[in-house]
């Protein structure tokens, strides 16, 4: 069993007033597609937002709400869902509310076997969300700082175990323009 965590605080700078999360994309908010896909894998689930609706949204899937000052970096972030963990037994998967492709059975790749464990689109690539930390591996996650988040500390990691998923899935949102492709 794991422990899912989304991050759905981000100021979303480049794509306009708006918080990114809550533009419609294919029929629903954007930051529901990831939270229904990590909620199909898990049901131990914290999500952390600065945004009242997106908590709002959330909050009756059965996710634990972490909420955080708006226009704090990726790091605080993740230092308040781990926070909300404990001391952890088990793994997390930590994932991006911004990533609406990634599917179940993509997180479940990620998930299943050894941490830590990342994303990526091709053997060389750079780390990407999800990913899959140990709870050995928290404490050193947890002085990350910055806009930064796990692929910082798993970088250079021998052990680190990458799975290979198609770039199309790896996809976030940044911009308005990304919502219609």
């Amino acid at each position: 069993m794991i422990t899912g965590l989304l991050l759905a605080a981000g100021a979303s700078r480049r794509f306009g007033p708006e918080d990114k999360l809550l533009a419609e994309y294919r029929g629903m908010p954007l930051v529901l597609h990831m939270a229904r896909a990590l909620r199909q894998l898990t049901r131990d689930t914290i999500a952390v937002t600065s945004n009242e609706r997106v908590a709002d949204l959330l909050a009756p899937s059965g996710y634990r709400i972490i909420r955080i000052a708006a226009g704090q970096p990726q790091s605080e972030s993740l230092k308040a869902g781990l926070a909300a963990l404990g001391t952890p037994t088990r793994n997390i998967l930590i994932t991006l509310g911004d990533m609406p492709a990634l599917t179940r059975k993509d997180l479940a790749r990620v998930a299943e076997g050894t941490a830590p464990a990342c994303a990526c689109a091709g053997s060389d690539d750079p780390i990407m969300p999800p990913v899959l930390i140990a709870p050995q591996d928290i404490a050193a996650l947890r002085e990350v700082t910055g806009d930064q988040g796990a692929g910082r500390l798993l970088r250079h990691r021998p052990d680190l175990r990458r799975v290979i998923l198609p770039a199309a899935h790896l996809r976030d949102i940044d911009f308005l323009a990304d919502l219609m492709e």
